[in-house]
């Protein structure tokens, strides 16, 4: 497989990472009823606030990485967050029937993604902090 190939694959997923993120982060947003429904159905604390900050971060996360900007931070932050959604809303240990086999569908469908996260991490350039180079892309960096 050629450079250009393997560049044209690793930014296709990337795009499409920040799709996963960034329609649920909008409808977070825009239409926040039904995942604060869900969140409550769970027993969230908080839901509302949580609801919001989980929905800017999925947004701001989104478009740093469709911009190739911080994209190994970005990807580790949602790495994290995908670990806690999976412990907290996608418990199916705690249901039984349908409810039960929705909720560990959605648990290891989130482990492929948590998957994809880790490896465009690890083909990530490593950042350091640095405020010239804060709003340079990370193919620029070097």
């Amino acid at each position: 497989m050629t450079h250009k190939t393997s560049g044209m694959l690793i930014a296709s997923g990337r795009v499409l990472l920040a799709i996963y993120f960034l329609v649920p982060g909008l409808g977070k947003l825009l239409a926040p009823d039904m995942q604060l429904a869900l969140m409550e159905h769970h027993n969230i604390p908080s839901a509302l606030p949580l609801l919001y900050i989980a929905g800017f971060a999925q947004v701001i996360g989104a478009f740093l990485i469709l911009s190739n900007r911080h994209v190994r931070k970005i990807a580790l932050g949602f790495v994290l967050y995908i670990i806690i959604i999976n412990f907290t809303l996608h418990d199916f240990w705690n249901f039984t029937g349908m409810e039960g086999g929705h909720e560990l569908q959605n648990f290891v469908k989130n482990l492929g993604v948590l998957a994809g996260l880790l490896v465009l991490a690890g083909i990530s350039p490593v950042r350091k902090i640095d405020m010239k180079a804060l709003f340079r892309s990370d193919a620029k960096l070097g």
